[in-house]
């Protein structure tokens, strides 16, 4: 891979970050500590009056001022409808703000930890709260929102990746060959398998997700981070829930769904979408890896990517996958 060169979030530095706050009517004590994101920037910030809130400073190009202002309106929906996410603040009439050339946006803190996703019962709760969630997406549709379609996320990465330095001549025509193979099987897959769609989380994998114990106020899970939401079938915000093998992972599907279809109708159907799915992420992670190189954060902590050995193995899964997507659906 190519050396990174400068890259916008450089001129993000604490003053910056401060003087944004100061901007909205919030002063800084002046601590600040950064918080685990690839994509965006976001901080712990303490304040004079006490107080600590997480801010955001949303990547540059990335989403337009109306994209993100959709995800905020479907974050303030959810809370409205009492769904447990962390919503921005509203602060002088707004929810997204500007300073120095990034759009940021402010948040309360709100703690927890990961999930445990062998608990019965912690994936019953979450299935039902992701009924929840889905019950408010099919209320309304996104409009500048993107669509999860194999265009967006398989497509475009893979044409993107053919025309750039980026995997090395000695494997690049093996890998080419399963990727292009992938995507046959993943439409044929989408074709054979019609489903509805609603404003989903879109990356509702067990990072996003915060507990807090049970027997507090408020406590269970939480949903964070809305910055993929995007358009597209309910099993998506399901399936990165599941892990082990296939017995395991029919035991997990079937008690997320024992809790979500308490709260909302599901269509099986879209259980032979799983593979799919998991496919168009794994090419598209390797597009995102490729053209956030330029960012200094991705080679410190990627390092290993971009390398022969890194591509030989993504082939080897992509035919692995397209096994999986030619066997039977899970079951639950």
């Amino acid at each position: 891979m190519p050396a990174p060169q400068t890259h916008p979030y450089d001129d993000l530095t604490p003053d910056v970050v401060l003087d944004a706050l100061s901007q909205i009517g919030l002063e800084g004590d002046g601590r600040l500590t950064a918080l685990n994101s690839y994509e965006n920037r976001v901080y712990l910030v303490h304040l004079e009056d006490g107080t600590a809130q997480v801010v955001k400073f949303y990547r540059p190009d990335r989403w337009t001022d109306a994209q993100i202002e959709e995800e905020h309106a479907f974050a303030e929906a959810l809370a409205a409808a009492e769904v447990p996410v962390v919503s921005p603040r509203r602060i002088q009439g707004r929810t997204l703000h500007h300073h120095s050339g990034f759009a940021f946006s402010v948040s309360p803190r709100r703690g927890g930890r990961h999930p445990e996703l062998d608990d019965p019962e912690v994936l019953e709760w979450i299935g039902r709260f992701l009924a929840r969630l889905h019950d408010v997406g099919t209320q309304s549709a996104f409009i500048q929102r993107p669509a999860l379609n194999l265009s967006r996320m398989g497509q475009d990465p893979v044409e993107w990746l053919l025309t750039q330095s980026v995997i090395p001549q000695e494997v690049r025509t093996r890998w080419q060959q399963a990727a292009e193979a992938a995507l046959g099987a993943i439409e044929s897959v989408l074709k054979a398998t019609p489903t509805d769609v609603l404003r989903l989380h879109g990356d509702c994998h067990p990072g996003n997700i915060l507990w807090t114990p049970t027997d507090t106020p408020g406590g269970g899970p939480h949903f964070v981070d809305l910055d993929d939401a995007c358009t597209g079938p309910a099993i998506q915000d399901l399936w990165m829930l599941l892990s082990g093998d296939r017995v395991q992972q029919q035991h997990q599907l079937g008690l997320l769904l024992d809790g979500y279809e308490t709260m909302h109708a599901f269509n099986r159907r879209e259980l032979a979408l799983i593979e799919p799915l998991r496919t168009l992420r794994i090419i598209h992670y390797s597009a995102w890896l490729a053209r956030r190189w330029n960012d200094p954060t991705f080679p410190i902590h990627f390092p290993w990517f971009g390398s022969s050995s890194y591509w030989l193995e993504q082939t080897q899964l992509l035919w692995d996958q397209i096994d999986a997507m030619e066997g039977k659906p899970l079951v639950a």
